[in-house]
């Protein structure tokens, strides 16, 4: 397992003109080390719906190289997205799936049976032209540049250490609400209707 920030700064070189969407807690360090915020496009908050944008932006503008970092949690929500990113075969599509084995935004509860799954394999099995795992930053560096130079649809699995964002939700401290009389009467004050 290596780390998300290093492997942006290893990415970062290789990334030429594309435009890099990263999704979720991949988000905040892309935009520590991304050299060009232009090309970068946000998809915060589409869980399980942010590959299928990602590749309707490739279809679109099939001059463009257009790199998704994903997440495991999300891809399995959407699974399917998998099948019909092969059939449409994009060739400036490259997915890199960033694997940490939990939902890190929701409170690291862990994704089911994740040390078994090969995402890697399933893309190559659906169709992707080239598909590769990665677990450790040395494997990863050594050919970042060869997958970006491939025509794609290019999926690269790779293991991460997991960053958790948040207490599950049972366990996060609650704001305290308002009844819906105490709303009621706010709302009355607000708009001048007490006697």
């Amino acid at each position: 397992m290596f780390q998300a920030e290093d492997m942006f700064k290893a990415f970062e070189p290789h990334r030429d003109n594309s435009i890099v969407i990263a999704t979720g807690t991949s988000g905040r360090h892309w935009r520590d080390v991304s050299q060009d915020e232009a090309r970068d496009l946000s998809l915060g908050g589409a869980m399980g719906q942010t590959t299928s944008a990602a590749l309707g932006l490739a279809l679109a503008q099939p001059e463009e190289k257009v790199v998704l970092f994903d997440s495991e949690g999300a891809l399995l929500m959407n699974m399917g997205i998998i099948a019909t990113i092969a059939g449409k075969g994009p060739k400036n599509f490259y997915h890199f799936l960033m694997d940490n084995e939990c939902y890190a935004t929701t409170g690291g509860q862990p994704v089911p049976n994740a040390q078994d799954i090969n995402y890697a394999g399933m893309a190559k099995e659906a169709g992707y032209v080239a598909a590769y795992s990665f677990d450790n930053l040395e494997e990863f560096s050594n050919n970042v540049e060869q997958i970006m130079k491939q025509e794609g649809p290019v999926f690269i699995a790779m293991k991460m250490v997991p960053e958790i964002e948040n207490a599950p939700i049972g366990l996060r401290e609650r704001r305290p609400t308002r009844g819906r009389g105490e709303t009621i009467d706010t709302l009355r004050k607000e708009l001048g209707l007490t006697g």
